[in-house]
């Protein structure tokens, strides 16, 4: 099943930290929360092993839940890995130190597909809204997945900072570089006022959620893309990649741009009222920002049912995705009150 899309409300003070955060003042960013996965992936520039690290803030109390045991198998998007890596190291150091969790990078279709569809993994993580192909195959396997849609994400589009000829584009011009169909070798056959320099592209993987809603928002069509780019589920790799290349054009995720600053060059967007806009955390939220998006984890119900320290994850999850650390340490837009509470609620009816 899916969830609502609509933007969250956000009170004065979130509005405050996000106007704070999107200016980019108050990032040390994904470097807080977590490490390289099993796929050696990177989550932002942060240190530490698979399940180590700091905790990026995700602040908890221990309740004395020692009771709780086991493991918690979490698969999916590279974009909500740092987020689920917070949570992660929080739940099982400070709150029930019986239990682990297991978290991977895979995509968001690649852990759909590969880990979460045949039923090895509890939760999967999702840059993207999960498709009606996937919903249908958990369904023959017999899964129910349950959407909590937990973050917002500002995908930022980016260029080498010697690129000083672009500051901005149209949604459209971006799609025009990436479309299959018109695929311009260099950046003057796009506008001649640009150099004669031919593209060399950098962006997500077949298996990403971010290459889903790239596909999909920017280039106008789904999974339909050109083949001459260098695609990777390590979005450092994409930032280092327009870092070295003076032609060099790519999309990664805000979170991994903002821990970058100083690499690369984010492109302002120019939406339909003629407005460029800047990513940032606050226009996203706001709506200004044309490729906001919203970011998401599944839940395998059926595990859920029999689980307790599933449920009690799952629980904690959610709460902490409202959590300041969320934009301050990470880079999201993180879930409002309301959010928060109506993913309990829907948590609840399922229990």
């Amino acid at each position: 099943m899916t969830g609502d899309n609509s933007e969250p409300s956000v009170d004065a003070s979130r509005r405050n930290l996000l106007a704070a955060a999107g200016a980019g003042g108050v990032f040390a960013l994904a470097g807080c929360v977590g490490g390289n996965d099993d796929n050696g992936g990177d989550n932002g520039g942060a240190n530490g092993d698979d399940n180590g690290g700091d905790n990026g803030g995700a602040n908890g109390d221990d309740n004395g839940g020692d009771e709780l045991t086991g493991t918690v198998r979490i698969s999916g998007s590279s974009t909500v890995f740092p987020v689920a890596q917070a949570v992660g190291n929080t739940f099982t150091q400070e709150q029930h130190p019986q239990t682990d969790y297991d978290l991977s990078k895979d995509g968001s279709g690649g852990g759909f597909r590969n880990v979460f569809i045949p039923g090895d993994s509890d939760i999967n993580n999702a840059s993207r809204p999960i498709k009606d192909s996937e919903l249908s195959d958990c369904q023959d396997n017999g899964i129910d997945p349950i959407e909590f849609r937990i973050a917002q994400d500002a995908l930022t589009i980016v260029v080498n900072n010697d690129a000083d000829w672009v500051d901005e584009m149209e949604v459209s011009t971006v799609g025009e570089i990436w479309d299959p169909e018109t695929a311009p070798e260099t950046w003057a056959d796009v506008n001649s006022d640009w150099p004669d320099q031919e593209f060399n592209l950098f962006g997500a993987a077949t298996t990403s959620g971010t290459f889903d809603y790239f596909t999909e928002a920017v280039v106008g069509e789904e999974d339909s893309i050109r083949d001459d780019y260098s695609g990777t589920e390590r979005d450092d790799q994409i930032a280092a990649g327009v870092a070295g290349d003076t032609a060099g054009f790519g999309y990664l995720p805000f979170a991994y741009y903002v821990n970058n600053p100083d690499s690369v060059k984010a492109i302002s967007i120019i939406g339909e009222n003629g407005e460029a806009v800047a990513p940032s955390l606050e226009a996203a939220q706001s709506g200004k920002y044309p490729l906001a998006r919203p970011l998401f984890f599944y839940v395998n119900n059926n595990k859920l049912a029999d689980d307790p320290t599933l449920q009690e994850f799952v629980r904690f999850y959610i709460e902490q995705a409202g959590a300041d650390f969320v934009a301050e340490q990470i880079g999201y837009v993180p879930s409002s009150d309301d959010q928060v509470q109506s993913n309990l609620d829907k948590l609840e009816e399922q229990l």
